[in-house]
């Protein structure tokens, strides 16, 4: 006991020294203590960090005098962010629930980024990257910071970094956008680099949270860990409050409450295992983690209420993608009505669409065979020869894809516009009263809401649309009984999501004739087109049973619709698509 008394106490005489005073001495104190100079140096650069809270860069908070109520708590710090900031709810909710993960980043596995960004300047950017250092634990903001600055000072402190003007000096610095990298998960969160006379191999700390701000997107690994908190411009309209007008005491009150939030709760944190959205990707998932679990834990509404600010703000699976991405959902358009293509017909058809790169994407002009074929080798894509009525050429067919597209996009979106219409009369209005013209359907009711009959034909018309909408994956939230009905008939009258005529089979695969009159009623809503992928499952079953099985084709079909839950459909064949 005694000589860890006079370890300790070494320790602390050498952190008192000064960098130069130290480095003179450290061979001979740690040789006499039997230890290699480089845990020497981790000892004391840890007892340093323990000294004196004055030579901190930042305050000390103590925790509040009493109990938090932690739904409230994170209510007020919306208010706030509200107060101050023109921004979306779910933007003020995410500010929340990231501002709390700084407090309890010692229990947390993952530390996403948050990256405020705007289109332009003026839209308050360093004014909420500003705000976000006086909640945050432990802040400290720089405009500017070196690679080696950066890796030293969260080793030194395991701060909460909020670096400014982030636009104008990582776009090209590779290794400070390498070490900003690095501190997501805290796994990973370690970088080596040689200190000293002797070039000492170190190993530094870049785990914490951090926050950037900057004009328009930041690089693509860095968005991609981060939640990204958009702002716009202030309208005239739009009125805040001047954060310099604040109660003298605001801030300080939520960072103690915020302080005894995390010291109340943190093992109730580090355990919790919140639902994740299934429409994000995994990385969107790994960075929402977190805060999904402080917010289970905060309890009342607030995890719903995180979820769905996780999917208005990180939901858009396309909203940043490599070209080899946009290339290959591009592809998958023209394999839309086509088995195989010619690389002739491919560019010629990537380059009609004037709004897409392809055109102009070889210094200004249409992209070429061979740029096609090397983006496309980089998924094991090789062009071959194919045969396209009487002639043969080099191209491609669609099974080439098939496993590229299923694992680097989502899912196929389903067609829900409206298609293109002419209209002689100006006075044509949209109608609540069901028509036989009409081309969207409720699942119940004698009403439809928001569709438009047939309008006359004769004269040209503007094209309504020509790009396929956004979808999103099903989920029924609330399967007792038929509960699920309204929303399967918002789910219907709304427009295309993945998977809905499985889950309407599903959900009522007890109940016949329900089911016959919603797959009847999904199948005039969409024109038949939708089915097609339930109705092939059935046919081939079918067909497998009645060859393999020796069943006759009429108890084939019984069984293979059995077995899919879809006895109604055998009611409805006559939906089949052309």
């Amino acid at each position: 006991m005694e000589s860890e008394k006079q370890i300790h106490a070494t320790i602390q005489r050498l952190s008192a020294l000064s960098p130069l005073e130290y480095d003179q001495v450290r061979r001979e104190e740690a040789k006499s203590l039997g230890v290699r100079s480089a845990v020497l140096d981790a000892a004391v650069r840890n007892a340093r960090k323990q000294g004196d809270s004055d030579d901190l860069p930042f305050q000390v908070v103590e925790p509040w005098h009493e109990p938090i109520d932690p739904p409230q708590l994170l209510s007020d710090i919306t208010a706030v962010v509200r107060r101050f900031i023109v921004c979306e709810k779910e933007t003020a909710h995410a500010v929340a629930l990231w501002v709390a993960m700084t407090w309890f980043i010692d229990v947390v596995q993952v530390a996403p980024l948050a990256i405020i960004t705007a289109p332009e300047k003026r839209c308050g950017k360093s004014l909420l990257l500003s705000l976000l250092g006086r909640l945050s634990a432990k802040a400290i903001t720089a405009s500017s910071i070196s690679p080696a600055a950066l890796f030293r000072t969260i080793d030194a402190w395991c701060p909460t970094l909020f670096i400014d003007e982030a636009d104008a000096f990582i776009k090209d610095n590779e290794e400070l956008r390498g070490l900003l990298n690095s501190g997501h998960t805290r796994d990973s969160a370690y970088v080596i680099r040689t200190q000293g006379e002797n070039f000492t191999p170190t190993k530094f700390n870049t785990w914490g949270a951090k926050a950037l701000a900057g004009i328009g997107q930041l690089s693509d690994t860095l968005m991609d860990r981060a939640v990204v908190l958009e702002l716009r411009r202030k309208l005239p309209h739009e009125e805040v409050e001047r954060i310099r007008d604040a109660e003298p005491d605001l801030f300080d009150v939520l960072c103690a409450k915020l302080a005894r939030f995390a010291e109340d709760y943190r093992n109730q944190v580090r355990k919790a295992r919140p639902p994740l959205p299934h429409s994000l990707n995994d990385r969107a998932q790994d960075n929402w983690e977190p805060l999904l679990a402080i917010a289970m834990t905060a309890g009342g509404d607030w995890l719903k209420i995180v979820c769905a600010a996780a999917l208005k703000l990180s939901g858009g699976e396309n909203e940043s993608q490599t070209t080899g991405i946009e290339l290959l959902y591009d592809i998958r358009e023209i394999f839309a009505n086509r088995d195989k293509v010619s690389t002739a017909d491919l560019i010629m058809l990537l380059c009609d669409d004037e709004e897409k790169p392809w055109a102009t994407f070889n210094r200004g002009k249409p992209i070429t065979p061979r740029q096609v074929a090397k983006r496309l080798r980089e998924y094991g894509i090789h062009s071959h020869t194919v045969r396209i009525g009487v002639d043969t050429a080099k191209g491609y067919v669609i099974d080439q894809f098939k496993e590229s597209f299923s694992r680097y996009l989502s899912v196929h979106p389903e067609i829900s516009v409206t298609t293109s219409q002419t209209n002689d009369y100006d006075g044509l209005d949209v109608t609540d009263a069901l028509s036989e013209n009409v081309t969207r359907y409720t699942c119940y009711g004698n009403k439809t809401s928001g569709v438009t009959c047939k309008p006359a034909s004769g004269t040209v018309c503007d094209g309504v649309t020509d790009k396929t909408p956004a979808t999103e994956p099903l989920e029924i939230k609330n399967t007792e009984s038929e509960a699920w009905l309204p929303e399967i008939g918002e789910l219907m009258t709304r427009g295309s999501c993945d998977g809905l005529a499985a889950e309407i089979a599903r959900l009522s695969a007890d109940n016949l004739a329900l089911q016959r009159e919603l797959l009847t009623k999904y199948c005039q809503a969409y024109d038949h087109e939708h089915i097609a992928d339930l109705w092939e499952a059935w046919e081939e079953r079918a067909a497998i049973m009645e060859y393999d099985g020796g069943l006759s084709r009429h108890e084939a079909e019984y069984q293979a619709a059995k077995r899919l839950h879809l006895l109604a459909f055998m009611d409805i064949r006559n939906c089949k698509p052309n």
